[in-house]
């Protein structure tokens, strides 16, 4: 070998431990690199399920709030059925009547309906007219229908407001 090819082949070693070096560099920073995301995509990760647990307990204690809300408007529908029958058999049997005031200031009224009170009676010395059973067994049924409504309405606004959270 000559002296020239020495030195070619002097620089050749020397370019290729510095490419080596170079790559062993290179690689050592991607290493570092990767490691540095895998740490900030574990704690994203983290962070989601601490997102997505928390999310669950609050549907769950939602859920929960809904199911006593429920019960609740399911026992008040039930008590104001169960009101609604006792009455409804008290009429029947004549045990109660339905009576409504008459304005006696009103000529139109004609109705010469004497103004005797009783002691379960709420206005005393007023003129009062009894209704047919029949009319007031369907006046009970529309005030029925009426509660069932006002209930269904306050279920329907608690399930809004306890959604709408």
């Amino acid at each position: 070998m000559t002296s020239g090819q020495i030195l070619l082949a002097v620089f050749i070693g020397f370019g290729g431990a510095w490419q080596v070096q170079d790559w062993r560099m290179g690689t050592e920073q991607l290493a570092e690199q990767g490691a540095a995301q895998q740490k900030a995509l574990d704690l994203i990760i983290g962070e989601a399920w601490s997102q997505q647990r928390a999310e669950q307990d609050k549907r769950l204690a939602t859920e929960q709030q809904l199911a006593a809300q429920d019960q609740q408007h399911t026992r008040e529908l039930s008590d104001a059925q169960h009101n609604q029958a006792l009455l409804r058999d008290r009429l029947a049997t004549a045990d109660v009547r339905l009576s409504v005031l008459l304005d006696a200031a009103d000529p139109a009224s004609g109705c010469n309906v004497p103004t005797a009170a009783s002691a379960v009676g709420v206005v005393h010395a007023a003129r009062r007219a009894q209704l047919d059973p029949a009319h007031a067994q369907r006046i009970l049924a529309i005030t029925g229908d009426g509660d069932s409504a006002v209930i269904a309405l306050r279920a329907c606004q608690a399930y809004v407001r306890a959604v709408a959270r």
